[in-house]
């Protein structure tokens, strides 16, 4: 069953999230107005303390791609682990837009470039693996969102054609419904945690199980292993921000399962279930046990 943050936790939250000011947060409305539910729904569901899921998405499939998307939270688009080009991407997001799960893109970096692509091609979420420090999450941070917040440029590409439609106005609304997800999977980043944490922007914070495992030498089920898991917690919640772990096996059973909430692949929301030759315990793929 996925579990809900303490509430003591959710008014930091619905602040920090983004690194932004109250004001940016409730821009447009009244005094004492509601704020207007996200269409993220996958961030949404975090600001609301519940627990989300992905299927991995590692090749060219429009047809597989539209069929599993109406089952999870969000899609995580493989791109340090694949050959997928942003181009297939592009055309997956647009054969089937508006589809359950929100298209989020695992990068092979923070470069600007990377990030322009992946944010005009209609993405909604970026994920950033290997961060070891402050310089790494802030080069995220600098160009996942418009100005006056960070440096995003105004591109041509099909986003705006995606959410624009739903929503009064894609430039104005994009950057509160964007979800920065940083990963730290090394020692280094477990030792600068809380800094990394503290960015502006950054919205998560996430463990990368297997590569955590390979950097420290320290098996998952080593006590110092799950001391490192800890000290992420602790830092990114002393930071104001959502924590959560490559690998979905932890997201229940583990002692900290009712605090994580960002899990790449896991559970389909209504019981489905990927094609066999996709699918294993949590369907991983290979790097991300």
């Amino acid at each position: 069953m996925r579990s809900s943050l303490a509430q003591s936790t959710l008014p930091l939250l619905g602040i920090a999230l983004l690194g932004l000011s109250l004001p940016a947060l409730g821009q447009g409305q009244g005094p004492g107005a509601a704020k207007p539910k996200l269409y993220n729904t996958a961030k949404q569901k975090l600001l609301e303390g519940k627990q989300i899921f992905s299927f991995t998405q590692s090749t060219m499939d429009v047809a597989g791609y539209c069929e599993a998307a109406k089952h999870y939270d969000y899609t995580w688009f493989e791109m340090q682990h694949s050959t997928l080009e942003f181009r297939d991407i592009e055309k997956m997001i647009g054969a089937c837009p508006h589809v359950a799960a929100i298209p989020m893109i695992r990068l092979p970096d923070a470069q600007e470039w990377h990030i322009q692509h992946a944010t005009d091609i209609g993405v909604l979420g970026v994920i950033v693996p290997t961060v070891d420090d402050v310089d790494r999450a802030r080069e995220a941070a600098k160009w996942v969102r418009y100005p006056p917040i960070a440096r995003r440029s105004s591109g041509q590409g099909q986003a705006a054609s995606i959410w624009g439609p739903s929503v009064p106005d894609y430039h104005r609304t994009v950057d509160e419904n964007m979800l920065l997800v940083i990963m730290i999977e090394t020692p280094t980043g477990v030792a600068n945690a809380f800094d990394i944490a503290s960015v502006p922007g950054v919205d998560v914070i996430i463990v990368g199980n297997n590569d955590l495992s390979q950097f420290s030498g320290f098996p998952q089920n080593d006590p110092r292993y799950q001391q490192m898991i800890t000290k992420i917690y602790e830092d990114t919640t002393r930071a104001g921000k959502i924590f959560g772990q490559a690998n979905a096996k932890y997201a229940t059973g583990h002692p900290l399962s009712n605090v994580a909430k960002f899990f790449q692949n896991g559970p389909s929301n209504d019981g489905w279930k990927l094609p066999a030759r996709d699918a294993g315990p949590n369907a991983p793929p290979p790097g991300e046990r």
